[in-house]
Parts: structure tokens; sequence; C-alpha cells
């Protein structure tokens, strides 16, 4: 069984299982994607292998630098590249080899890696769920976070202070999805739940680390 495979987000749709079940499920485009380095502790210091998603891509879309790194390899077509660390059983691929979607099969577990939306500047309601004050009443204090450190000590706002800023746009790891179906011809992947990031946008796909 390989590392995993980088994918694009399709979208969410429903799954009716055998017994009537509907299961709601994200939809992923998974590969195929082609070995592009091989990364060992004797040369880089760890056990990891770089993947390259095939897609259609203008050769003139791809810098000179990275066009000599996928021709080393023999990958052509290949902008999207993420590496995967190796685990006891991902067997040995080289640079070249194909990493398809039949690795995976209904019932496995996986973890899925990407980029939530952004959601630009958000004030502390919103951004880390605070309840805000009286709407109403005289009440002058509504939205604002309150307190956010003692004056006389530590004299200072401690880091890590929940407060308004930047919202979304990072990576997020849900961790421990199930494979609902496994669609080989198209190179389709059905997870149950939702997945970060708004559709159109490239994931990672890897075994459930626990």
């Amino acid at each position: 069984m390989g590392p995993g495979i980088i994918g694009k987000k399709i979208g969410m749709t429903q799954f009716f299982r055998p017994d009537g079940q509907v299961v709601p499920v994200t939809l992923l485009k998974a590969g195929p994607c082609m070995v592009v380095q091989r990364k060992t502790p004797t040369s880089d210091g760890y056990d990891a292998v770089q993947l390259g998603l095939l897609e259609f891509v203008k050769p003139q879309r791809i810098n000179k630098p990275r066009t000599g790194h996928l021709k080393k390899a023999g990958v052509e077509g290949a902008k999207h590249l993420r590496e995967f660390r190796l685990r006891a059983g991902d067997g040995d691929p080289k640079p070249g080899d194909k990493v398809l979607l039949d690795q995976f099969k209904p019932t496995d577990k996986v973890d899925i890696v990407g980029v939530s939306k952004g959601r630009g500047f958000a004030g502390v309601v919103k951004r880390h769920h605070f309840r805000g004050g009286e709407g109403s009443h005289g009440s002058m204090f509504h939205r604002a976070p309150g307190s956010i450190g003692s004056s006389s000590f530590p004299s200072r706002v401690l880091p890590g202070m929940r407060m308004g800023g930047q919202m979304g746009n990072e990576r997020v790891t849900v961790r421990n999805l199930e494979v609902v179906d496994v669609d080989t011809e198209d190179q389709v992947l059905a997870v149950k739940g939702a997945v970060p990031g708004p559709n159109g946008s490239y994931v990672l796909v890897r075994r459930a680390k626990r």
C-alpha cells in the first residue's frame, strides 16, 4: 500500500448504503500521481517520497527549474507536488512509478490535509465563538473581546491570547475519515464527512496515522 495520493475536491453529496442509511460524503478526484523524487535517510536525513499530480498543464505554466526536476524523473504535466513520509508497509517507490487510487478500499481510514477557506479578518465572536455581551438595556459591551491581560503583572499581553484576526486560509488536517466508495475507473474517492477547503482545491489523502 502506498503512503497516500494527491487529489482535488469536487464537492459534497450523499451516499446510500445497502441498508438504506444515508451518509454525507465528499467526492475527491484523486490521482493519478507519479513519483518525482525519493528521499532517503542517507541523502536527505529522512525517508519520504515526492509525488506529482498528473493533470493538464500548459508547459509555460511550469518554470524551468521545476521542468528540469520533473524531466529527471521522466514526469510531465505535474505542476502540483507534495511530499509524503514513508512508514512501514509503504513499499519502496522509485522515481517514475505511478500511484493510483486502488491503494484504498471501502472502510479504510484516511487523514485529509487541505487549506481551509479564507474568511478574512474576523472578530472574537465569529473566530473563537465568544458569547459577547448583552444586546439591550443600555449595555455598551457587545462583541468586544473583554480583558486581554492584567495591568500590574505581567503588564503585557500573553502569547496565544484569543483575539480578532485572520480567520481560515490555513492548513487543516481532518483525521480518521472513512472511505465509503472507490471508483478506480474515474479516479474518484468518496469519504464520509466534510473536507477542508473550497471545491477545486488540492488535498492530500494519506493513511490514518492513529
